[in-house]
């Protein structure tokens, strides 16, 4: 694990998060690999970094193309061993967006599941040998919960916050630290389309920050807003029925 680290990939790079992640880590001698599928904003945010004496390089690559991510995973850690690896790429389907629930739902697990491990399989390949670096996996607070009004993005955030925290325990004798976000609403391209009240909603650069803090400590799980992870933790524990009843009422993606 790295406090500091110098080489750094980041997937979904080219807005939300993403974006104020490779803000946050952009300094002088730091190389970021930033990811993503669209040029035009890709290539604002690597002059951004640019302008904070980092050098940023650009690929627009489709997560879910598991061969192509192989192969820029690997080219960048040829390239100098990388210390981070963040698979933040991620997208949040409405109903509108697909014809059959068969369609979002696969949609869905092919960037958020599919695209998730084609982003860390490479990378953990390369580190367990050298017996160093770290993986952050984005989850969602929406992964702690099967969410009637978001099934298959609670059901894909799920899966990869369960991979991530197995993946830890096992990693850990390798030398490899993995870590899970578990971010609530966080202003981005992917809530702008949200039609409905979404509490607690976060700047992206104030959640780039606490999530820079906590991989620097080596949390295992780096929740926020602590408001929104408490009241799902509450309805965790609460008897099945009576969360299933308070769910209902939450809003249709």
């Amino acid at each position: 694990m790295h406090n500091d680290p110098k080489n750094i990939v980041i997937t979904g790079a080219s807005s939300g998060i993403g974006e104020a992640l490779a803000r946050a880590y952009a300094a002088p001698g730091v190389t970021l690999h930033l990811a993503g599928r669209n040029a035009d904003r890709l290539e604002a945010v690597a002059d951004s970094v640019r302008q904070k004496n980092a050098n940023a390089q650009i690929k627009v690559i489709d997560v879910a193309d598991r061969d192509a991510m192989f192969a820029w995973i690997g080219a960048a850690d040829d390239e100098a061993p990388l210390d981070l690896v963040i698979a933040n790429a991620g997208i949040g389907l409405g109903k509108n967006d697909a014809p059959t629930l068969a369609e979002l739902t696969e949609r869905t697990f092919d960037t958020n599941v599919q695209g998730v491990f084609n982003t860390i399989h490479p990378a953990l390949e390369r580190m367990v040998p050298r017996r160093r670096g770290q993986v952050a996996i984005m989850s969602s607070v929406a992964g702690l919960l099967g969410m009637p009004g978001a099934a298959p993005y609670a059901a894909s955030k799920a899966a990869v916050r369960s991979y991530g925290e197995g993946l830890r325990g096992a990693y850990h004798r390798h030398g490899v630290a993995i870590n899970v976000i578990c971010p609530g609403f966080v202003e981005s391209g992917m809530t702008a389309r949200n039609r409905f009240r979404m509490p607690f909603l976060m700047d992206a650069d104030k959640a780039a920050h606490k999530i820079v803090r906590g991989l620097a400590r080596n949390k295992a799980r780096i929740a926020f807003p602590w408001q929104t992870y408490s009241f799902i933790r509450l309805l965790q524990m609460l008897p099945v029925a009576w969360a299933d009843r308070l769910l209902r009422r939450s809003p249709q993606k």
